[in-house]
């Protein structure tokens, strides 16, 4: 008998989710990198969807917020990804953020995407060309090394996620 996936990858819904995926973006880009003091809110997370990678050891066990990521619009069909992360006790191979760099296209893609872009730190860029994803400039942000890379859409095919009709309020 398959056992079932201690990982799924979804838009974040629940305040409690939602909540922890503020959580661990702050512990990710401001505690641990130091790119942000305090917060790395902006403005794009008033039309963002969040989407989060959840574990659960057990049935009975509540899930953990272990990864995340925002996608949001910024032309008519072209699509952003950004603040992807994952906790550090759950760093080991890439499993989680291949999950979330799938959903996060996938998602936009099946929304009506064209193009669908990312900002990429230096020491990723290799693991997002392995998933099919093309440098187009190198950027620096905040003193350190990035790409806009675009993502091949052919391998990311839409599914059937819904798009809510309105954001989820966040705290």
């Amino acid at each position: 008998m398959a056992t079932k996936s201690l990982y799924r990858f979804e838009l974040a819904s629940s305040p409690t989710e939602i909540q922890a995926y503020y959580e661990l973006r702050r512990a990710i880009f401001c505690d641990e990198q130091g790119l942000f003091e305090g917060s790395d809110r902006d403005p794009k997370d008033d039309h963002a969807y969040p989407i989060v990678a959840l574990y659960q050891e057990s049935p009975e066990a509540a899930p953990l917020v272990v990864g995340v990521v925002r996608i949001y619009e910024i032309a008519p069909r072209i699509w952003y990804g950004g603040r992807l992360g994952t906790h550090p006790d759950f760093r080991r191979g890439w499993r989680i953020g291949k999950g979330l760099i799938n959903k996060a296209v996938t998602t936009a893609h099946t929304w009506g995407c064209d193009q669908f872009l990312a900002t990429v730190q230096q020491q990723n860029v290799r693991f997002f060309q392995r998933l099919h994803w093309d440098s187009l400039e190198e950027l620096e942000i905040r003193g350190l090394a990035h790409h806009r890379m675009e993502a091949d859409l052919f391998y990311y095919p839409p599914t059937d996620q819904l798009r809510p009709e309105q954001l989820t309020a966040v705290a």
